[in-house]
């Protein structure tokens, strides 16, 4: 688990870098990078343990073994050219499948070009990605090369989101490069369904999937569809239940909180810091603590995105669960980072109560 937080914390350094840059450029609302951030970072992490794990027990009781009895130099150019060859096919399926759309959905709705898009995504990506990558296990691709390789790719991918770099000179002519998956993300009709590809850009030439981005057609960045909500919990959900028909909660807006875009993206952003704050101390933690880091956590996402739909109990929830945060981390402390949360999770707890209740009630007031 550890090993995990160093990559985290420079992934949400390069966001906020870029953030502060692209706001020079182009007006991107704080609040929709603060979702891409908490969309699924909580619930589709464990998921994506639970596709290891579900990867490992295939190995181990339904593998033909075949990649693993090669020389061990193929089976790592296997991994990297297989894996990558079975997300052209999920992603291609997750578009075309009505019912794999409702998970990929969420990370199209985005309306802005930037790094943080790469990390927004549904609860069950991980889920609905299993089936597709499964037959690598089956085949017998050892598990420390499925994770090495796939991380690898996810982390192109990740890249592949940024709003800088236009053009990646001979790089463009074989690999997906930011030049081709800004196509991806176009709803204009004639980039709809385009580039599925992840690391590789031989797969779409070759199913016929590829499109350039053509010079007087802009690209138009979301779905016609906008997101419901700001809170992951339906934006994950209620896919699923205009799919089955099933009644859908009420997202009507209590205009009397108004938040600015800077106290959400503080709080965003210190969420995602106490995830990685968790995930380096893991092993320091009892099993009660880690309940109590996570049920905070996973409350925290959706308390944010409730209070940037404008709720107040989303923003009295939050107040209370960067508060009690902040006393957690003051009897667990560890290092210095911890004091620097701990005022900064309390401050936030505090303005937050303020907000909610004294600026609401002087706001209602006749």
């Amino acid at each position: 688990m550890k090993e995990l937080a160093f990559p985290l914390a420079v992934m949400l350094l390069l966001v906020l870098i870029e953030m502060l840059v692209l706001q020079r450029r182009q007006n991107v609302p704080w609040r929709d990078v603060v979702f891409n951030l908490n969309s699924g970072h909580v619930l589709m992490w464990h998921f994506r343990g639970l596709e290891i794990l579900a990867f490992g027990a295939l190995l181990t009781y339904f593998s033909v073994g075949w990649v693993g009895q090669w020389p061990i130099v193929y089976q790592w150019v296997f991994g990297f050219i297989a894996w990558d060859l079975c997300f052209y096919w999920m992603h291609r399926l997750h578009h075309t499948v009505p019912f794999l759309w409702n998970v990929h959905v969420v990370h199209h709705q985005g309306e802005h070009f930037n790094l943080s898009l790469g990390i927004r995504n549904s609860w069950y990506s991980s889920l609905s990605n299993f089936p597709f990558i499964a037959i690598l296990a089956v085949l017998g691709l050892p598990l420390e090369i499925f994770v090495v390789v796939s991380s690898i790719h996810y982390a192109v991918q990740f890249y592949n989101h940024n709003g800088f770099v236009k053009n990646s000179g001979w790089l463009d002519k074989f690999l997906v490069t930011p030049k081709h998956h800004r196509v991806h993300h176009g709803m204009n009709k004639v980039y709809r369904d385009k580039n599925f590809g992840g690391t590789f850009l031989m797969w779409d030439k070759w199913f016929g999937s590829f499109q350039h981005e053509l010079p007087d057609t802009p690209i138009l960045y979301g779905t016609h569809k906008p997101a419901p909500s700001n809170n992951p919990f339906l934006a994950s959900n209620l896919p699923f239940l205009t799919y089955f028909k099933l009644k859908q909660p009420s997202l009507k807006k209590d205009h009397s909180i108004v938040l600015p875009d800077g106290f959400v993206a503080i709080a965003g952003f210190t969420l995602f810091a106490l995830v990685i704050y968790t995930i380096y101390h893991d092993a320091s933690f009892s099993n009660v603590q880690r309940a109590a880091f996570f049920i905070l956590i996973f409350g925290g996402t959706l308390a944010i995105g409730s209070m940037s739909d404008g709720r107040r109990w989303g923003l009295l929830a939050w107040a209370s669960i960067a508060i009690i945060s902040a006393i957690l981390l003051l009897v667990q402390m560890h290092d210095a980072l911890a004091l620097v949360m701990t005022i900064i999770l309390f401050l936030l707890g505090i303005d937050g109560l303020r907000r909610g209740i004294f600026l609401t009630r002087i706001h209602n007031s006749p």
